[in-house]
């Protein structure tokens, strides 16, 4: 069973095609009755942490701090952990966002007086400096490799297109080749510190000391609340089957991934 808000994205309404199209029960979490078995979750992590005693589902994600621990070489920035009393005494320009969740929009803030005035001073954060992506990419990732994947935003600005290494546009396909070369050498470095399904966002980050780009992670999320945007929805159900499946079947390398 996949079970869903009912006011659905269009996202959700891909996922449901492809879910019942598989012979899975496709549910409304309002309009829950008795659940006969198995059940999966894709939705926001507030609802879904209330159902997850009941439905017996676990949710893996991300830890909070891990941007922050990934070396340079696969940032291309400065980027640590925070909270939100460090933000406020920033006095220059800052993209800050909440590691996880959507409790305030992810932002450059030009100082630490620009953030919402009604959060909690403890809330975690993660700071970075400013820097300019000119393309940005969601991976889907099964077992440290690129289940589904597409472009998502351009310079910002919100973009969707598929992305396949068997593209049949030349630049499509050297793009996808350098993704595939660049996620490769991360799970090589850092592998073991990512759930085994999960969503990487990388991007192209424009630096004014190097000729063309250099790839650099943007962030990492939890699969069953990311956007598919283009990707391949028969296969982005596969990792979000996994990332918030029966709690009896997680793997134990995906036990310190759990959300409680």
């Amino acid at each position: 069973m996949l079970v869903m808000p009912g006011r659905r994205t269009s996202t959700m309404e891909l996922l449901a095609v492809e879910a019942a199209g598989r012979g899975m029960e496709v549910r409304a979490a309002e309009d829950l009755g008795p659940v006969p078995g198995p059940a999966h979750w894709y939705g926001g992590p507030l609802a879904g942490a209330r159902l997850a005693g009941r439905l017996g589902f676990a949710l893996l994600e991300p830890v909070d701090d891990w941007l922050a621990e990934l070396p340079e070489e696969f940032t291309g920035r400065d980027v640590r952990s925070a909270t939100v009393a460090d933000a406020r005494a920033l006095e220059r320009p800052t993209f800050v966002k909440p590691p996880r969740d959507k409790s305030f929009p992810a932002a450059v803030y030009a100082d630490g007086s620009r953030l919402p005035a009604d959060l909690d001073p403890a809330t975690p954060v993660l700071l970075s400096e400013v820097v300019t992506f000119a393309a940005e990419y969601r991976l889907f990732l099964l077992d440290g490799r690129i289940a589904a994947a597409s472009r998502y935003a351009v310079f910002g600005r919100l973009d969707p297109h598929p992305l396949h290494t068997d593209a049949t546009d030349r630049a499509d396909r050297a793009t996808a080749g350098e993704i595939a070369e660049f996620v490769d050498r991360l799970v090589a470095a850092a592998g073991q510190s990512l759930p085994s399904a999960v969503v990487l966002d990388v991007g192209q980050l424009l630096d004014p000391y190097r000729p063309g780009h250099r790839w650099a992670v943007v962030e990492a999320n939890m699969a069953w609340f990311s956007h598919a945007y283009a990707a391949d929805p028969a296969r982005v159900l596969d990792v979000v089957l996994r990332a918030a499946g029966p709690r009896e079947r997680v793997r134990p390398d995906d036990l310190a991934f759990v959300r409680h």
